[in-house]
């Protein structure tokens, strides 16, 4: 039987559906957990995926971070199980404080929505497990706050402990460092700005993504 991952879903939420036909085609069961919900369900892994939760009120994530399954989605984590927050899921993270640092508003203060090149930088995470260092992806962004940040320790930090998971090869959005992706110092919890969800399939431009979800699933099994 396929390990059940929870994909969360806020007012706002959009692409959770999406999320969820992705990892059924690495084989994981999707399991949709509703952001009222103080329980993640036993599920093996959570996902936050992506769009406007809250509508972006305030700023992305800062309301989203009170939703009743924020507090299950931090116990799991710090039970070690694996997280793994896309786009506005990664913003949600930071504003949690299950991540270092921030997304800002992309360096030309513009939605952007198009794919990217990135390069794995570290294969110590759940979403990069068994991927070599250096393999190139081609995966979309689809944000307005995707700039990454965050002080100048917290940078030494992530570099000196390859918590640096992503990286672009061509910085789209004036992140420091050409980050794309981090994880967390226990290292299982993961954001990143791509979508893998939508670079599933070859017909609609690329099934790079497919390689993140399917090292998800492998490393809960391994």
């Amino acid at each position: 039987m396929a390990e059940r991952t929870g994909v969360v879903v806020f007012p706002g939420t959009n692409c959770e559906h999406d999320v969820a036909q992705a990892l059924a085609l690495v084989g994981a069961e999707p399991v949709l957990l509703w952001h009222g919900e103080a329980t993640v369900r036993g599920v093996d892994a959570v996902v936050l995926p992506g769009g406007f939760a809250h509508g972006d009120y305030l700023r992305p994530g800062a309301i989203a971070r009170f939703s009743p399954v924020m507090e299950a989605v931090a116990a799991f984590a710090a039970s070690g199980g694996p997280v793994v927050g896309i786009c506005n899921g990664f913003q949600v993270l930071t504003e949690a404080g299950l991540l270092p640092g921030a997304l800002q508003k992309n360096r030309a203060l513009r939605f952007m929505c198009r794919p990217v090149d990135l390069v794995v930088a570290s294969d110590r995470s759940p979403l990069t497990a068994g991927v070599p260092v250096g393999t190139r992806l081609r995966i979309p962004v689809n944000n307005f706050d995707g700039s990454y940040v965050c002080e100048d320790r917290v940078l030494d930090e992530l570099r000196a402990e390859e918590r640096v998971v992503l990286r672009y090869v061509e910085n789209p959005n004036g992140s420091v460092d050409d980050i794309a992706g981090i994880c967390n110092a226990q290292r299982n919890v993961v954001g990143l700005m791509p979508h893998p969800e939508r670079a599933s399939d070859e017909l609609i431009g690329s099934a790079d993504g497919l390689v993140l979800l399917r090292a998800l699933l492998s490393a809960r099994v391994a």
